[in-house]
């Protein structure tokens, strides 16, 4: 224990409180247990740190990673006693699914210490929707995604920008004090600002990391995977990413990678969940959400450039941002005469040629383009979307 308050001590010492994620506010952190989980490398635990050094006696408080050596000799229900028993009010538990049988013991930790506040953290989304089945009814599961294109600007540009409504964002009501030109900096964004790893060097390589461990790791355990499976579902992602944008036509996929269409769908849907891939979906019957996928994107533009580098499709990275930022606020489906519909507004998302044929003039319907610093009539600029969370 006196090694795990070590780490945990230096670890706030270093910790900085100027940029907090969007989700930080909306957390109820004095909830007696929660789970955040989202894709490796959005700063879930930069978060969990900067709330404790902003608003907890450390001495009361404590925060492991549960890969820590601690665990070999240990279980989480034997940390959670001895830290209870000296009068520990918050336990903190980061990358909660690298420890085995992590559901049931926090299960059982909820039950045996009633005055016990734990939070968790888990980048295998996959694993942490599996396993929070056992936690219904106890845990608080929020699910945060990367920078928004504002928080960007407030991180690696200290701009104070908070977030705009969709309804201001079409009515053009946008005003950033001291941003005159955004678009060199929305094209920094779309390469590199979506993590926040991304203010320091070597971004692509970390991205890497972090697209290899999620395919050759989190999909291949949460689905019981062989290598062989592994490496198709690589092919898959490096198809989709050079796709302008891709319209999946399942059974020729299937008959390239050598696999079953149910299996296929299994590999969409893993991937989606992992953070790796956006599916776009129609909408069927009335019912939004339910509809037969239309398109798939790369989850975000620094995956795309990532991933297809030199062979980035501008139209395809002006879609996978419109679809990336919106759906964190709004349900997002596609639409049958332009690219999105989001609630009862249309969007047709291109360059500066796009034109006004395919939308109708109805004052709910939108051209949206990628080289506009401000707009005019329903011509809106794209980098106002990432303003939205």
């Amino acid at each position: 224990m006196r090694v795990l308050y070590q780490k945990f001590e230096t670890l706030i010492r270093h910790v900085n409180i100027d940029f907090k994620r969007y989700i930080y506010e909306e957390i109820s952190w004095n909830s007696r247990m929660i789970g955040i989980v989202g894709p490796r490398g959005v700063g879930k635990t930069t978060m969990i740190l900067q709330f404790i050094k902003e608003n907890l006696d450390t001495k009361k408080a404590l925060y492991v990673t549960a890969d820590d050596m601690y665990f070999g000799q240990n279980s989480l229900y034997d940390l959670a006693d001895t830290f209870y028993k000296n009068a520990g009010e918050y336990l903190f538990i980061d990358e909660i699914h690298k420890y085995s049988n992590w559901s049931r013991e926090l299960k059982n930790i909820y039950d045996s210490f009633p005055d016990l506040k734990v939070a968790f953290t888990g980048s295998s989304v996959l694993d942490i929707i599996k396993g929070s089945s056992d936690l219904s009814r106890r845990a608080l599961m929020y699910h945060m995604k990367g920078l928004s294109f504002r928080e960007y600007l407030n991180m690696f540009h200290k701009y104070d920008v908070k977030p705009f409504s969709l309804e201001q964002i079409i009515q053009g009501d946008i005003n950033i004090t001291n941003l005159k030109h955004p678009l060199p900096l929305f094209q920094d964004y779309i390469k590199k600002g979506y993590y926040p790893f991304g203010i320091e060097d070597e971004i692509f390589v970390r991205l890497s990391q972090i697209i290899a461990q999620t395919l050759e790791v989190d999909i291949p355990q949460y689905a019981n995977m062989n290598i062989s499976t592994s490496r198709k579902l690589k092919r898959l992602l490096s198809i989709i990413a050079e796709s302008v944008p891709f319209k999946p036509n399942f059974t020729k996929i299937a008959e390239i990678l050598k696999v079953s269409r149910n299996s296929l769908d299994d590999y969409f849907t893993y991937m989606e969940k992992a953070g790796l891939i956006g599916q776009l979906r129609n909408e069927t019957n009335g019912i939004r959400g339910l509809g037969k996928v239309d398109k798939v994107y790369l989850d975000n533009t620094n995956l795309v450039f990532s991933l297809a580098q030199e062979k980035s499709n501008i139209g395809n990275i002006r879609e996978t941002f419109f679809l990336n930022q919106m759906q964190v606020r709004n349900e997002v489906i596609s639409s049958k005469k332009a690219d999105f519909v989001v609630g009862d507004y249309t969007f047709e998302v291109g360059g500066k040629n796009k034109q006004q044929k395919q939308i109708e003039q109805d004052g709910k319907s939108f051209i949206v383009k990628d080289d506009l610093e401000f707009g005019y009539l329903n011509v809106l600029p794209l980098w106002t979307f990432g303003l939205n969370y």
